[in-house]
């Protein structure tokens, strides 16, 4: 990785878009020069700096500045692609031809080739994605300084530190197609984090916090990072067992958005044309509580992931996986539409800015409704099965008795059926995390088996 100033990066968004995009264009002309009947490219720039402060120290300071392509060719039926970081007119030629020469040995695939000319993204709307951050090395260290220390002053328990990190990037994407499709997307990625340890007689448990945003002035508080990090630390001193048995589950917020992913794993194309979810043939079934809708907005401004087009150069739209528990749409690419019989959806490398939409209440009175059982705010291990829905993973958190928090728990077993699971939501809290990919409150569970 070369170790440059990313400052020294095109300051002109338009500038490196342009360069990017007669890269794309000449990668493609050789495509079609070397024989291949269809190819696409994404190609990308990209720079940032990182840097990690530990016990107040200076610990490492990372420059990045990346650039690179990947190529994918079709040969009638046949598909192959190879990626270099090289951009140079021979790493492009020797690239189109591994490409290539990997396609000629492959099996054909009718359902291999580009989305269809006309769903290709149109216009492609302004989502507000690129806001760089003028900060440097000194500044940088000097708020991941004060994100420690704040942590590390918070409470006599907290022993000691992995450190806290600031972190910021910047990068143009460019898609093209031999559909004459072409685009650039500009974004910028800002985040500060951070990981205590809190220590008594029984032991040491570790925790950690982050903010994310596109744009820096939209960052948490840098010191309340430090200060959540010790907190949740603290707050899993002193764990004591439970009773194995059959209670209500809450998952915290910050866990909540894993839950939910399984669900839209489940009706993703992938799974359901390899015929490895326990959702096959699920369309206009009930999956789900009727007080849970899974929604998705591709074009939210200044979103984490926002995006006017997929990774076939598909139009994005806003549209509804699960209406008030019922599904309405399974989450499709090109490829594992033609596989199922269907139309992409326009989510070839994902789901952008899915909302988990509830009547939300507070967490208070999700705990009082619980009334005995467990708030899950850590989760362990990758214990499930979308072919079964089966469920069970370690978990860590706080047990509520009588409506209210009563101690920290840490490593129980919680296990069910996610049919189960989803179809027992019982309640989504308003302490919504918008950190991620999936937006969602806490999610209260009527039941499940947690074991010591």
């Amino acid at each position: 990785m070369k170790s440059v100033d990313p400052r020294s990066a095109p300051a002109d968004p338009e500038t490196l878009a342009a360069s990017l995009k007669d890269m794309a264009t000449g990668i493609l002309e050789e495509a079609k020069r070397q024989g291949a009947t269809a190819a696409e490219v994404a190609a990308g720039d990209s720079s940032g700096l990182v840097v990690s402060v530990r016990k107040g120290e200076l610990e490492t300071v990372e420059f990045t500045n990346d650039r690179g392509f990947g190529i994918t060719v079709y040969v009638g039926e046949r598909k192959g692609n190879a990626s270099t970081s090289d951009a140079g007119p021979d790493a492009v030629r020797d690239t189109v031809r591994a490409a290539l020469n990997i396609a000629r040995y492959t099996e054909e695939d009718p359902c291999n080739g580009l989305a269809d000319a006309d769903v290709m993204a149109r216009r492609i709307p302004d989502l507000d994605l690129h806001h760089p951050w003028d900060i440097d090395v000194p500044l940088a260290t000097e708020r991941a300084t004060e994100t420690e220390a704040a942590g590390l002053a918070f409470d006599d328990r907290i022993v000691n530190s992995e450190g806290a990190r600031v972190a910021t990037a910047r990068g143009c994407q460019v898609y093209g197609n031999s559909h004459g499709f072409l685009e650039a997307s500009w974004g910028t990625r800002h985040s500060t984090s951070c990981l205590m340890i809190a220590g008594d007689s029984n032991g040491m448990q570790p925790e950690d916090w982050y903010t994310v945003s596109r744009d820096p002035a939209d960052l948490e508080d840098h010191v309340e990072v430090g200060r959540e990090a010790a907190r949740r630390a603290v707050g899993r001193l002193g764990c004591r067992p439970v009773k194995t048995g059959s209670y209500p589950v809450m998952f915290a917020a910050p866990v909540a958005a894993g839950l939910v992913s399984h669900l839209l794993s489940a009706v993703g194309g992938r799974a359901l044309y390899r015929r490895e979810s326990y959702l096959l043939d699920s369309l206009g079934r009930r999956v789900a509580t009727e007080d849970i809708t899974l929604r998705e907005e591709p074009h939210r401004p200044k979103g984490l992931a926002s995006a006017g087009y997929d990774g076939d150069g598909v139009a994005t739209r806003a549209k509804t996986f699960i209406d008030q528990g019922v599904v309405t749409s399974y989450v499709l690419d090109t490829y594992s539409a033609r596989r199922l019989g269907m139309a992409t959806t326009g989510n070839a490398g994902g789901y952008f800015n899915l909302d988990v939409v509830a009547d939300t209440r507070p967490v208070e009175e999700l705990m009082r409704e619980m009334d005995t059982g467990l708030l899950v705010t850590s989760l362990m291990g990758q214990g499930v099965n979308l072919v079964t829905g089966d469920y069970s993973r370690g978990a860590g958190g706080v047990w509520i008795a009588d409506g209210e928090p009563r101690h920290p728990v840490d490593e129980v077993t919680i296990a069910a059926n996610l049919d189960d699971v989803f179809k027992g939501i019982v309640g989504c809290g308003d302490d919504i995390d918008r950190r991620g990919n999936i937006q969602t409150g806490s999610l209260l569970v009527r039941e499940m088996t947690v074991a010591n």
